[in-house]
């Protein structure tokens, strides 16, 4: 389930609560933070490596976007934590966008520079789990509608099924 909320901006905040039946949240969570294996199986990833910059580790993240718009490019920080919460397990990631003087912005490409992501995740109970994200980005330009609709309407979810397909085959390629 995809649930849009605009902001006074015109922009989208994005609320995502979906489950992965055959996933056990720990894969998940394993699967999400592997950014070398995250190469591997999003189609659009154009690149993607994590550095240290003043002892903060910050990822760097270009994303493919389709003719004739301009990729775009992250920089942000994440943590990951496990928690314990009542005596249910649940993983916790956090990013947000952060400006670095080492990373400066690359000619042709849009920097987003406010991003900002909250995914939890949890077992359903069985031998899945269940996850809740939030999200915003500001891809700055002109982004037609047809393509705000199509990662509201199919980008999101293909997202998901990607994502589930990447777990079931992680220990293979790990």
């Amino acid at each position: 389930l995809l649930i849009p909320f605009p902001q006074q901006s015109g922009l989208y905040e994005y609320k995502i609560f979906g489950g992965l039946a055959d996933v056990p949240p720990k894969l998940c969570a394993d699967v999400y933070m592997d950014l070398d294996f995250r190469k591997k199986w999003d189609q659009y990833v154009k690149e993607l490596y994590e550095e240290t910059y003043d002892g903060e580790k910050v990822i760097y993240w270009e994303v493919k976007y389709p003719f004739p718009l301009s990729n775009r490019d992250y920089v942000y920080i994440r943590e990951c934590r496990e928690m314990d919460v009542d005596g249910r397990k649940i993983w916790v990631v956090l990013a947000k966008s952060v400006a670095v003087p080492q990373c400066p912005e690359k000619p042709g490409i849009i920097r987003v520079k406010n991003y900002k992501q909250s995914l939890v995740i949890e077992s359903d109970g069985k031998a899945g789990c269940k996850v809740y994200m939030y999200y915003f980005d500001n891809p700055g330009g002109k982004i037609p509608s047809w393509l705000v609709n199509w990662a509201a309407k199919s980008g999101v979810p293909a997202f998901l099924k990607d994502i589930q397909k990447a777990c079931l085959n992680y220990s293979k390629s790990t």
